[in-house]
């Protein structure tokens, strides 16, 4: 079972902070990243900046057209007018299925604001207490989504090149 982790942070490099803490968490093996992606939102920016983290994507990453759908939706979809919207209607409702549905995307986008950040990962096999541990003190606010072994399956079915 995979689970899909939002972690938000009050600064704009908080997310960048978490990034290399859960690096060291996949290395002593108390985790396991599948995919993951940063948001950086600096103050008084129109959008943020997003990045797909490579270094930690293992087997199984959901790769940069699902970050960027997933991104699109959050951040610029809204600015687009309309016709875009509609567009991808399709595909985001292919997204509720597997948990990433309407709350969560104005959860995401109510909190992940100007001036902050967040880190989006694709995980499984955490020791939670462990990986919880390693964030303490951070000011990390987590929301989190379960996927179930089918969700993920559906969830990367929709990303994945024909």
């Amino acid at each position: 079972m995979a689970t899909l982790s939002v972690w938000k942070f009050e600064d704009e490099n908080g997310a960048e902070q978490a990034e290399r803490v859960l690096l060291d968490l996949q290395t002593k093996g108390l985790i396991e990243v599948r995919d993951a992606a940063v948001v950086s939102w600096p103050a008084g920016a129109k959008k943020p900046k997003t990045r797909q983290t490579h270094n930690l994507a293992g087997a199984g990453a959901l790769g940069g057209t699902f970050w960027g759908f997933l991104f699109g939706l959050l951040f610029f979809i809204p600015l687009l007018g309309a016709a875009v919207g509609a567009a991808v209607g399709g595909l985001a409702g292919s997204l509720a299925d597997v948990g990433i549905d309407d709350s969560f995307i104005r959860r995401i986008r109510e909190k992940v604001t100007p001036g902050t950040s967040a880190l989006f990962v694709l995980s499984a096999g955490a020791v939670m207490d462990r990986v919880a541990e390693a964030f303490t003190g951070t000011k990390a606010e987590l929301l989190e989504t379960n996927l179930s072994r089918d969700e993920e399956d559906r969830l990367r079915s929709v990303f994945e090149p024909e």
